[in-house]
């Protein structure tokens, strides 16, 4: 009951007034005080639609029954009883006082609720129905808004269960003035689980065997129930057997017994084992599979690298592309093999620690390259179609199951690898020359510009790095001329080898067509290119005349060395010509000498002429 109106009840002997002026005057200070506020008032009648109350207003006031419901549940009211209402207005157009239960109920709330959320503490409350984004809850008279991701610790798809009962929740926001209230019911639950997770931690070991209901299942595992905590059960220890998918040995609603593996008391996460309660096959693997010994297995994965098989439940080992084929061709393992299919394998080497095995295919098979050596050897001259062609040659059948390389280099003496390459094509049947036999690493090479006569190998037989040939001269550049020698070579002089003397080094002193003697420099493989220098063979010729006609330690320039020698060669070179000609050839080893001593006559002059500038 409003302090005022109960106030004025009690002191109204105090007050005296004359006339009727007692009634306005009671009404007006009353109405001032109590309205738009919580009164007392006394149940007068009850309808089956309506409760009349007397408030010691001017009138009473009217209240709809259902508002004397709260949570669901109809309040227990009678006649005479004094409830609270709220006084909204003084008089409604039928003349009556306008109150109303629910305000007045809903004011009441907001003053404990405020209390309770201050002191975060839960509050009682009920979920009457559905709205946009979550739910409405009567929190004994005040409403509120529960969101959807705020009702359960997990998404619930049908809140129907959970309607129409008192539960707890906990205040999440106030707002007073826009009278907005947001609560939770998931962290109630989450605050009652912290607490039976605690009680269960305690009773938790490692090695610990305990029964579980599977409640999830993912791509990489299962959650456990164990009773107010959850563990994870990974795919890798649900059976020592590959799975492909955990719902293999799991699904959902299934009862495990399953052995706690670790656990972590601060963050609460228990690792739990289905494989480790079976007995490990890999503790007697070692002495079923030998190594050298073939079985029969399954391909249960293939992967870029080779497939796995395996040899029981638990037990598997890798075929490696390697050891699938004793032909080496790139060829992807799902071409050779599928998923789920037997095949033999032999053990090639087995870990026990490691828990590996490595197996092989085509050691089961026989080996190819055991008859190609007993039917091909090396000289052979074979006969097949162009497999493949590639950036480096070309692979070309030599049997069945084996193929050759014939590399770049090896297809054409003249052409360069790369243009004698764009003359074949794939499915082309050639002939090729067996140049080399490989077994165990499964190669054999070929060649088939072996199968002519190489005509510059047979022009090179005689030539040798520092041999002095003739060459002709095919083309003139800035940095060089080009020559070619006895007709098959090429090769090549660059400027700065084009004379011993820095103002003889220009080559348009040189004309196509026009035969230089010059020393050989470097050969190059594979090619037979050859680099000469004019530079190389003059400073030779005139250390040779050094040593025949004179010291260097002597002091004497070549002038004077080759003073009296010079006017000798000369003679002999005028008695030459006065003599006949006959039909007979002068003999090779003339010419050189003749052109030894021209060589020498140019060397002495351009000495004698230094000897003068220098006296």
């Amino acid at each position: 009951m409003s302090d005022t109106y109960t106030e004025i009840l009690e002191n109204l002997d105090e007050y005296k007034f004359e006339g009727d002026d007692f009634g306005p005057l009671l009404d007006d200070s009353f109405g001032v005080e109590v309205l738009g506020k919580v009164i007392p008032g006394e149940i007068i009648s009850i309808d089956s639609e309506y409760v009349v109350i007397d408030t010691g207003l001017k009138s009473e006031g009217r209240i709809l029954l259902h508002e004397f419901t709260s949570m669901g549940e109809k309040e227990e009211i009678a006649v005479g009883d004094i409830v609270d209402v709220y006084l909204e207005r003084m008089e409604n157009k039928d003349g009556e006082v306008a109150i109303s239960r629910e305000k007045a109920k809903r004011e009441a709330a907001w003053l404990d609720l405020e209390k309770k959320h201050t002191a975060k503490e839960e509050v009682k409350g009920m979920i009457m129905g559905k709205v946009r984004g979550g739910y409405n809850v009567d929190l004994s008279g005040a409403p509120a808004f529960l969101p959807g991701s705020q009702v359960d610790l997990r998404p619930v798809r049908d809140i129907t269960p959970l309607m129409n009962m008192v539960q707890p929740f906990q205040i999440l926001k106030m707002d007073r003035e826009r009278g907005n209230i947001v609560v939770s019911r998931r962290m109630i639950l989450e605050q009652g689980r912290a607490e039976l997770r605690k009680e269960a931690l305690k009773k938790l070991a490692v090695n610990q065997v305990v029964k579980g209901v599977v409640k999830n299942v993912t791509d990489y595992g299962a959650f456990v129930d164990l009773g107010n905590i959850d563990g994870l059960l990974h795919v890798t220890d649900m059976s020592w057997s590959r799975l492909r998918h955990p719902s293999e040995a799991a699904k959902v609603g299934d009862m495990l017994e399953v052995m706690i593996i670790r656990f972590n008391e601060e963050t609460q996460r228990i690792s739990l084992g289905l494989k480790q309660l079976q007995q490990n096959p890999w503790q007697t693997a070692a002495e079923k599979y030998i190594k050298g010994e073939r079985f029969e297995g399954r391909v249960t994965n293939i992967t870029d690298y080779g497939a796995f098989v395996e040899l029981e439940p638990g037990i598997e080992g890798l075929v490696h592309l390697s050891e699938m084929r004793w032909v080496k061709r790139n060829i992807h393992p799902s071409k050779l093999l599928s998923t789920g299919e037997s095949v033999e394998i032999m053990v090639l080497d087995f870990d026990s620690q490691r828990q590996r095995i490595s197996l092989g295919m085509k050691q089961c098979t026989v080996n190819p390259w055991d008859d190609l050596i007993k039917n091909v050897s090396v000289g052979d001259v074979i006969e097949g179609p162009i497999k493949n062609l590639s950036e480096f040659g070309m692979f070309v059948m030599v049997s069945e199951e084996i193929d050759g390389m014939v590399h770049i280099s090896d297809l054409d003496w003249n052409m360069s690898g790369e243009e004698a390459l764009k003359q074949y094509k794939e499915g082309d049947v050639v002939k090729a020359k067996v140049l080399n036999i490989d077994p165990e690493r499964a190669r054999i090479g070929l060649g088939i510009k072996q199968l002519t006569e190489d005509a510059q190998s047979a022009t090179m037989s005689d030539i040798r790095k520092g041999s002095v040939v003739t060459c002709v001269i095919t083309q003139v550049q800035p940095a060089g001329i080009d020559v070619s020698v006895r007709d098959t070579l090429s090769g090549f002089i660059r400027r700065g080898d084009l004379s011993a003397t820095r103002d003889m080094q220009n080559a348009s002193r040189f004309a196509v067509g026009e035969k230089v003697d010059a020393r050989v420099t470097n050969i190059e493989k594979g090619s037979n290119k050859l680099t000469l220098s004019i530079k190389a063979l003059e400073v030779a010729e005139e250390r040779e005349a050094m040593e025949t006609y004179g010291s260097a330690d002597s002091g004497a320039t070549l002038g004077h060395i080759f003073g009296s020698a010079l006017k000798s060669v000369e003679v002999e070179a005028e008695t030459a010509q006065a003599e006949p000609e006959t039909e007979e050839k002068p003999k090779p080893k003339k010419k050189p000498a003749a052109k030894k001593a021209k060589k020498s006559e140019e060397v002495a002059e351009k000495a004698s002429e230094e000897d003068k500038t220098a006296e």
